[in-house]
């Protein structure tokens, strides 16, 4: 921050802004007469008057006799920043005689026995643009770089690099004399100013000193180590064949102590050589940066660039190499941290490490099942979630490691977390339908633990396959037997009653009451004794077995479920068996659950009746036992495990087709014209394909992708073209602020000084600093930055207008209103992609819901659908295949996510009426964890409906 900026703050903290007239005469007085105290104030009016643009030349002379020769620090600190913004030229140009004056003071203040005044003055004068300043001062300047201080040092080694920058003339033999001190200072931040000024100003010289302690350099300082290291990639990235000379120092500084240099240098080393080697140290020095280092941030960033590192074909081949390296990162408690590593550990494993690495996966899951030091600290239940996920990709990907990864997991279906049991499920029915040799090992691991689920939504789905997948006759009487002890004793409403009638007598006639006796006063004012007889509740909850309770509970979809997997495998059981009487027997006890379960729902004991698609379903089961129909059978026997082989290929190919189509395709005819950019001097259609395409770059692709925003399209006409000020202003929208970088043009003859810009905005943006004030001459013009914070993904608005004054006008300050600056809500939405399971959890989470009504002119379902995902930058989760087809109705799940990590969800249900010309009609459901996100998404839809063409 410069020293303005500086005082600026420190005004606006301690200084009010001035109501009165600026006197003259008063601030003289202060300054002649004055106290230190007075005299600091004193300067501190006067230099906010100055940089308000008043002019008071009468107290250049003030300044010069009494309070240039202060010594008091802070009288000396503003002088420093006074000096910094009084005009020290004439009208004409010319320096002003006072500042001879002002440039002795300085001579004496370089020579000051304080260090700290020397140091400052320094600084000040790095700021300087007068030559005629700062010619008497180079003398004291070059005294100043053999100080015994290192800050008096440090800052005359800035001066001279900036004196030489801009005015060479004065120092000529500035890389000469830098090199020289160089080699014999030993002061680190010393050195470095140095080296880096060598760097800029003359990098052969630079490069010499390189040479000479080249083998010195992980003794430095990390300061100078950075400096180093950005030295050689300027130097090797503009001379290809200086590599060899400096790639063993890179390789050298990988081994640096500062966690800085040894990621600098890893990220040199990959940039300058592509070798297995190089990319070897650099990702090992990765890795051990993200274990040693503390700071999620740090592990997070770091991870990134392993994850860039991997998109080059050869240098995934290395990682590939030191995958057991990368599953270190696993101890690290942040659970972000753990997902991304098994995200990459999930894209490098191959045939060759597979074994370990399911290895260690699974030592992972069994510590957080133990809950060993692995898990300490972080989300156990997320990362094993987490872990399931992984193997259950990594034995789609590997089927030969699935045999030794399902019966690991096979354990966590009675897990207390409902999530990871789903996870495990999910796997186990694709595991189970893909690798038939599973299926023995499987059931029985399914029948094993049946009784030990928690939850019901597991329940239903163990269910379905067994089912599906016992196909021996033990196997199914197995099923029989266990679904009998989990429902408990039949028939249900018969013994719900007893349990009932037995719990009433027990309760008249409990042999072991205990008694409570109390002492009250009556309304007559007399005593008298109250007694009660109360027996100690019993819990039947815990006895009651896990699908008994879910149908007194009224969860009869389980019901339903249940009634179709008794039915398959009594159809199985039929086709398998040849005793007439095992037949028979084993469909009446089937149809007598089902019956029971039919009869339990219409008899009012459960807390929520049977619905009535769930009895259609009951009864559609019990007829089929009925009737035992070979048509009807085989429907239940062989089309459901079609389905989920559909399915689970369908969910492949979409997979598949995703990775594939990341990498954008660009194609290319084979009998284009090749233009070679560096013949542009030499030949005129070059020139003008280079300057195509530097229009393009701004506008962006003519006839391209509708929605797809180009560079001019960022910019807003804030006033009119008749204004006396023409304001337009170009709108960039970064991660976590808005950048506004404002054009002002003074369209008169006026100068206009005081020019300030003053923004104000609506929604969740807030304006971090406010533009500092300008004077803009007659035809002008000035660049005005400011910056917007955004904290939340919502629409907002940004206004304001441009005030400033005329020079020698006596009116009242001038104001022009700028137009409104629009922040789209689509500038922050990405489009993303998640499973079902979370989608579902989210929306069952989230509790903002914003309904839309369709009101479009669009015809097709398929159209309406693409235009809503063009609109508002969503992914369908809906597979393709799923809505291709003759339908008249459409049902999609759309899923987006801000760069805030916001959540969006989606559900488009729309149909087309009966009738070729009729429009489609339906509602967008829309949910969030925001309001904010859920209106302003909303609203995006309702626009882009209005705009919608036939």
């Amino acid at each position: 921050m410069s020293s303005v900026s500086e005082l600026a703050c420190y005004t606006l903290i301690h200084n009010p802004a001035e109501t009165e007239a600026p006197n003259e005469q008063q601030l003289k007085h202060d300054l002649e007469h004055g106290d230190a105290r007075v005299k600091a104030n004193a300067l501190k009016k006067l230099i906010q008057l100055v940089l308000n643009g008043e002019r008071l030349p009468g107290l250049l002379m003030t300044i010069i006799r009494f309070v240039l020769p202060s010594s008091d620090h802070q009288i000396k600190k503003l002088l420093l920043i006074f000096w910094e913004i009084w005009p020290k030229t004439s009208p004409d140009g010319k320096l002003l005689h006072e500042m001879i004056l002002v440039c002795d003071a300085y001579r004496k203040d370089l020579q000051h026995p304080n260090e700290f005044i020397r140091g400052s003055t320094l600084r000040f004068l790095c700021k300087l643009k007068e030559s005629e300043l700062l010619e008497p001062l180079m003398p004291s300047i070059r005294g100043c770089l053999d100080h015994r201080h290192a800050y008096v040092r440090r800052n005359a080694v800035m001066a001279i690099y900036t004196i030489y920058r801009n005015f060479e003339a004065l120092i000529p033999d500035a890389p000469e004399l830098i090199h020289n001190y160089l080699e014999g200072e030993l002061d680190a931040s010393c050195k470095r100013n140095a080296f880096m000024m060598l760097i800029h100003a003359d990098r052969e010289r630079a490069l010499d000193y390189l040479s000479t302690c080249i083998d010195q350099v992980n003794e430095f300082n990390d300061i100078l180590q950075l400096v180093i290291v950005e030295l050689v990639y300027k130097e090797c990235y503009a001379n290809p064949s200086e590599r060899a000379r400096f790639i063993r120092c890179i390789y050298n500084l990988l081994n640096s102590s500062s966690p800085s240099v040894r990621y600098e240098a890893a990220g040199t080393l990959v940039t300058l050589s592509s070798t297995q080697a190089a990319v070897k140290a650099a990702s090992q020095a990765y890795i051990e940066l993200i274990v040693r280092e503390s700071d999620n941030n740090v592990k997070l960033i770091v991870l990134d660039r392993l994850t860039a590192l991997k998109g080059t074909p050869a240098h995934e081949k290395v990682l590939q190499e030191l995958v057991m390296d990368i599953l270190r990162v696993l101890g690290s408690p942040d659970l972000e941290v753990r997902k991304k590593t098994l995200s990459l550990v999930l894209e490098l494993v191959n045939s060759r490490n597979v074994d370990e690495v399911v290895l260690v996966l699974k030592k992972e899951v069994a510590s957080t099942s133990t809950g060993g030091t692995a898990t300490e600290g972080g989300d156990r239940a997320g990362y094993r979630q987490a872990l399931v996920k992984t193997l259950h990709t990594t034995s789609i990907k590997f089927p030969a490691v699935a045999s030794t990864v399902v019966p690991l997991l096979l354990e966590f279906l009675s897990d207390s977390d409902e999530s990871t049991a789903e996870g495990v499920l999910v796997f186990v029915r694709e595991a189970v339908q893909t690798y038939p040799q599973l299926k023995t090992h499987v059931v029985a691991k399914l029948l094993e633990v049946f009784s030990q689920i928690k939850f019901l939504n597991i329940h239903r789905a163990t269910l379905w396959i067994l089912g599906e997948y016992c196909t021996s006759v033990e196997d199914i009487s197995r099923v029989l037997t266990v679904v009998r002890a989990t429902l408990g004793e039949i028939p249900l409403v018969d013994s719900e009653l007893r349990k009932a009638a037995n719990s009433d007598e027990s309760d008249s006639g409990s042999s072991d009451p205990s008694e409570s006796v109390r002492t009250l006063v009556t309304a007559h004012g007399t005593y008298a004794t109250q007694s009660a007889f109360t027996a100690a509740p019993v819990s039947n909850k815990e006895k009651i077995p896990p699908l008994r309770s879910y149908l007194l509970d009224g969860d009869f979809f389980i019901a339903s479920s249940l009634a179709s997997t008794l039915t398959k495998l009594c159809v199985r059981y039929l086709a398998l068996m040849t005793d007439q009487q095992s037949k028979n027997a084993f469909c009446a006890e089937s149809m007598l659950i089902i019956a029971s379960i039919l009869h339990l729902g219409k008899s009012g004991i459960p807390k929520k009746a049977i619905s009535q698609d769930d009895v259609e379903r009951l009864s559609v089961c019990l007829r089929v036992l009925c009737e035992r129909c070979e048509v009807v059978g085989g429907v239940f026997g062989e089309k459901s495990r079609q389905v989920l082989a559909d399915m689970i290929s369908l969910n492949q190919q979409s997979t598949a087709s995703s990775s594939k189509s990341e990498p954008s395709a660009v194609s290319v005819q084979a009998d284009e014209l090749i233009h070679f950019v560096v013949l542009a001097g030499q030949r005129d259609e070059v020139k003008e394909n280079v300057y195509d395409a530097s229009l393009l770059s701004a506008t962006g692709p003519i006839g391209g992708k509708e929605g797809k925003s180009n560079q001019l399209s960022k910019v807003v006409q804030l006033t009119g073209f008749s204004d006396p000020v023409y304001a337009e202003a170009y709108v960039n929208v970064n991660q976590y602020d808005i950048v506004l970088d404002v054009l002002v043009v003074n369209q008169t003859g006026d100068t206009l000084q005081g020019l300030q810009l003053e923004l104000a905005t609506l929604g969740d943006l807030k304006l971090v600093e406010k533009p500092m004030p300008c004077t803009v001459g007659p035809h002008d013009f000035v660049n005005i930055k400011a910056s917007i914070k955004v904290s939340s993904t919502e629409n907002g608005i940004i206004f304001g207008n441009i005030v400033y004054d005329i020079v020698g006008s006596t009116a009242d300050r001038n104001c022009v209103v700028l137009n409104n600056i629009h922040i789209d809500i689509m500038d922050y939405i990405q489009p993303e992609s998640c499973t079902d399971a979370e989608f579902r959890k989210m929306w069952a989470e989230f509790e903002w819901e914003n309904k839309i009504a369709v009101a479009t002119n669009i015809g097709d379902l398929e159209a309406y659908l693409e235009h809503i995902l063009q609109s508002t930058n969503m992914n369908c989760l809906t597979p393709k295949q799923a809505l291709s087809g003759e339908c008249g109705f459409l049902a999609a799940n759309l899923y987006a996510r801000s760069i805030f990590g916001e959540d969006a969800l989606a559900n488009v249900s729309v149909e087309k009426p009966p009738g070729s010309n009729q429009s489609v009609t339906g509602h967008i459901r829309i949910r969030a964890k925001t309001q904010g996100m859920a209106l302003s998404l909303g609203d995006k839809i309702n626009l882009s409906q209005k705009t919608t063409g036939n």
